[in-house]
């Protein structure tokens, strides 16, 4: 056993620690008392819940709160922390407590993982992204405890403050409110400022990535001192933060008092990147606004983050080429930083393979099901992108289209170039040979 893993490479590794966690996870899921009939989920069903925990996507085919015992939800948590942490993390967290040496090969899987620059600092990385994650999700649970007490009692309460402060922070968006309707995540909320704006805290700081936090903690406010991708992300996150609000407050939200407005424009700007929480019926927003969140979802959060998508700097990277190729400028850059070209490529390829994915998944769906299209794409789009936001038709798709979605979350989370370099025996080389060169007219 120890020869095939030293074999594999950090890509492998972390593909398969996914699959082993969402294989482990559905055969608990299947126990007798994890549902409330007391005769277990079917494997279909287990499979695709625990595919969303740990892929922290949140589309269910049944609702956590009216389906699953205690027992159930516990494991739904268990594996949300689990697949936020990135498997491998959870791994050396052991390492670390236990005392023992962690290896070269160790270090390099757990800096893919992470999506640190360097395998130096990594295991103190690891560490305080432990530290940092149980303190966010405690400050969490604590702030949302007063106003869950009072709706469901002291006991009941707490188990959902917890759940949901780590559900918000792993921008996971599973929810516990289907005890009142089921699949109603938190509308009951709309108007509470206290659950809408921790919420929203917890999704922005678990998606803005670990190595923005290490920057914020190490230099403070002084942000000229970040490094440039640390830069890129707050930019690239406010911008998409504030402009999508401003059209969902002006146009979505229009009636109603100012506060409510503000607060539900803000919370559907947010959700999207990845969280999958929401506090309004997504069949009142038009065509437009879905339109709009699609295109959110399919970003997502930041590199080394608990969020999924494209990512926040695969966006800013394309749109900061698009900008130099109009200035007639040879090279990437930002904050006087040069982007290598192997940069922009990646970001190309990424691109090109969640539209790819997005695309051909909602057309499958739409086929398969005779729905109509903008449906399904808005269910392909929260599952490749890890979101978990629902339009209402994932529970009464059928089992082809469910493994649709099942691919997409898991291709989703895994990363689409970390699939290929595991793919690829030769990982990262390839072949270095050059072809003739010959011009070819684009646009």
């Amino acid at each position: 056993m120890g020869k095939i893993v030293r074999r594999l490479s950090s890509s492998q590794i972390i593909i398969l620690g996914f699959a082993g966690v969402i294989f482990l996870g559905s055969l608990l899921l299947m126990l007798p008392f994890a549902t409330q009939d007391g005769r277990g989920a079917a494997f279909a069903d287990a499979l695709f819940t625990s595919t969303s925990a740990v892929c922290v996507t949140g589309l269910v085919v049944q609702d956590t709160a009216a389906y699953w015992t205690g027992f159930g939800q516990a494991v739904i948590l268990l594996l949300i922390q689990i697949g936020v942490m990135v498997v491998i993390t959870v791994a050396a967290a052991i390492f670390i407590a236990s005392g023992k040496k962690i290896s070269l090969k160790q270090r390099s899987t757990m800096q893919e993982a992470l999506s640190a620059h360097k395998v130096g600092g990594i295991v103190r990385l690891t560490g305080f992204i432990i530290k940092m994650t149980i303190c966010f999700e405690l400050f969490g649970a604590v702030l949302m405890f007063p106003v869950f007490s009072r709706e469901f009692g002291p006991g009941k309460g707490l188990w959902y403050s917890v759940f949901h402060s780590i559900s918000a922070f792993c921008n996971a968006g599973f929810d516990l409110m289907g005890c009142r309707t089921p699949y109603s995540s938190l509308t009951h909320f709309a108007a509470n400022p206290v659950i809408n704006l921790v919420i929203m805290a917890l999704i922005v700081i678990g998606g803005i990535g670990f190595i923005t936090w290490d920057d914020v903690k190490t230099k403070g406010l002084h942000i000229h001192k970040y490094r440039m991708q640390s830069k890129v992300i707050l930019m690239t996150t406010f911008c998409l933060i504030l402009f999508p609000a401003l059209y969902f407050l002006a146009f979505e939200f229009s009636e109603g008092p100012l506060g409510e407005r503000i607060l539900n424009a803000l919370f559907q700007s947010v959700t999207p990147r990845t969280a999958g929480f929401n506090t309004v019926n997504l069949r009142d927003i038009s065509e437009t606004g879905i339109a709009i969140m699609i295109l959110l979802m399919l970003v997502g959060g930041s590199p080394g983050s608990t969020a999924g998508g494209m990512k926040t700097t695969t966006l800013a990277v394309l749109f900061s080429t698009a900008i130099s190729v109009f200035r007639y400028r040879e090279h990437t850059h930002f904050f006087g930083r040069r982007i290598d070209d192997d940069t922009v490529r990646n970001g190309v390829a990424v691109l090109i393979m969640y539209m790819t994915l997005f695309l051909g998944g909602g057309l499958l769906i739409s086929r398969i099901e005779g729905l109509p299209i903008l449906d399904c794409l808005y269910e392909t789009a929260s599952a490749v992108a890890t979101v978990g936001l629902t339009l209402g038709i994932t529970p009464e798709l059928s089992l082809s289209s469910r493994t649709i979605l099942v691919l997409l979350m898991y291709i989703g989370r895994v990363g689409g170039l970390t699939l290929i370099f595991a793919a690829s025996s030769g990982g990262r080389k390839g072949n270095t040979s050059r072809l003739p060169q010959e011009k070819l007219t684009v646009g």
